[in-house]
């Protein structure tokens, strides 16, 4: 293979950008400094926005106030806040936060128990990585420029996920206790043990193109792939430290000081017997305006399990997604949701609410793309996994603001937990997870419709 022999010539430069008058003038920004500085708010603005973060400055003080950590709705035990620290392991931690809630009340434990999360975390890896080689084999025929090769490319593995890979995972492996598989230094900041495994995927992804290049079958190339794991699998075990493979024994003193002792355990018979929730019996319902309503989507080359259970949405209206949510609720169960939280958020006071920074007092501007406008011109997609424990409903029993579970730690907001303006919800709220003997029956029905393919780089792809 010849280096960039599959690099196609430019044919045409942009003839717009070359035409002298797209440039900026510079009388015109003489001008433009001018109409600036003629404004007295905007010098005003600047000398405080020059040495303070703007986004404090600009804070609505009316939000602050009526976004408060009350609700009037709430499910019975919330837990302690969790925290990821430096990883994008939100969605593992919220649906482990959604299922550690029965456990502790089944067997008294303190509120502070967790599941391992760093247990999910290494065979997501390791899966992660088959899922990509196998990708890599599949699109073998394709231009290494191909705008899907790239996508695989350009992040083969990384820490975010979407609740179906989480079923995935502990269907296949069950779970373990927190303190049968602890973190880890690279499971709590992952950057380093991410760049090791991407850039050992690339090479092998160099690799096997070449070999296919040069007339290796399938069976050779997944030969091939194959011996890649092993490396992979000897990275994760370094790092991470392997996960139990021998039956345990989970021994533990409830609230009321009692001992408790489990043995012969292995991490499928502690999901089945203690756990107990049957996470296959979930369906997962998206807000996305784009695309037709009451239809089932899935996003190619999407997933974590080789054979597992494929990424099936229900896109549905917002309100469908507010009710359900608040239904859950009402029956005493958390709901895992995603969503886009870099959007309109104030940490340390826990709020998220799109009326939160003033922009317009501060700099005349506002924004004025709708939802859909957001996905499609690479504004908004769903970038956190969080889980609702709580709603306050208005007197017609409408949201007017919802409690979440964050896996931040508890420095901010009310010990973690966050107030989510229904505004907010309406606006960057893009999944929620339902079990399926709370769904109405036209939900259960659109499973059984033909499934709409996105293409892999489509925002509904995003990893939460």
């Amino acid at each position: 293979m010849k280096l960039n022999e599959d690099l196609k010539p430019v044919l045409q430069e942009p003839a717009g950008l070359s035409d002298p008058s797209a440039a900026l003038e510079v009388e015109k920004i003489s001008q433009t400094s001018k109409e600036f500085n003629a404004d007295p708010k905007n010098r005003l603005m600047q000398n405080a926005a020059t040495t303070n973060d703007f986004t404090t400055l600009l804070l609505n003080r009316n939000v602050m106030i009526s976004d408060t950590h009350i609700f009037n709705t709430k499910i019975p035990e919330e837990s302690r806040v969790t925290n990821q620290k430096q990883s994008g392991r939100c969605w593992i931690f919220a649906g482990l936060n959604t299922m550690r809630v029965q456990l502790i009340k089944k067997y008294n434990l303190e509120n502070d128990f967790e599941l391992s999360q760093g247990f999910l975390f290494f065979y997501d890896k390791f899966e992660k990585s088959n899922w990509f080689l196998e990708s890599i084999i599949d699109t073998r025929e394709r231009d290494v420029n191909d705008r899907t090769v790239q996508y695989l490319l350009r992040e083969p593995v990384n820490d975010g996920g979407q609740y179906a890979m989480l079923v995935n995972l502990i269907e296949k492996y069950g779970l373990v206790p927190k303190s049968l598989y602890p973190e880890s230094f690279s499971s709590s900041s992952t950057n380093r043990l991410n760049a090791l495994v991407i850039s050992k995927l690339r090479d092998y992804a160099v690799r096997l193109r070449r070999m296919h290049a040069h007339g290796a079958s399938v069976e050779e190339l997944r030969q091939e792939k194959e011996h890649n794991l092993k490396d992979i699998y000897r990275i994760l075990a370094i790092t991470l430290g392997e996960p139990p493979s021998q039956p345990f024994t989970w021994s533990f003193h409830s609230k009321d000081k009692k001992y408790h002792e489990f043995t012969g355990l292995t991490p499928r018979s502690f999901y089945d017997e203690h756990v107990g929730y049957k996470i296959g019996e979930t369906i997962s319902l998206i807000h996305d305006p784009r695309n037709k309503r009451m239809a089932l989507y899935t996003i190619q080359y999407l997933g974590n399990i080789a054979g597992g259970h494929p990424i099936r949405h229900i896109n549905a209206e917002i309100s469908d997604l507010e009710d359900l949510a608040i239904k859950k609720l009402q029956a005493g169960k958390p709901v895992w949701f995603g969503a886009d939280v870099g959007k309109y958020m104030h940490r340390s006071s826990g709020i998220l609410d799109p009326a939160l920074f003033q922009y317009d007092l501060a700099f005349n501007i506002k924004f004025e793309m709708t939802k859909a406008e957001r996905l499609i011109h690479a504004e908004s997609l769903m970038t956190h996994a969080m889980v609702f424990t709580g709603v306050h409903l208005d007197s017609h029993g409408r949201p007017v603001r919802w409690r979440v579970e964050n896996s931040w730690g508890e420095e901010g907001g009310d010990k973690g937990y966050v107030t989510m303006s229904a505004a907010w919800f309406r606006e960057f709220v893009y999944q929620i997870v339902l079990e399926k003997d709370i769904a109405p029956q036209r939900f259960l029905d659109v499973l059984n419709q033909q499934v709409v393919v996105l293409p892999a780089y489509d925002p509904m792809g995003a990893l939460a």
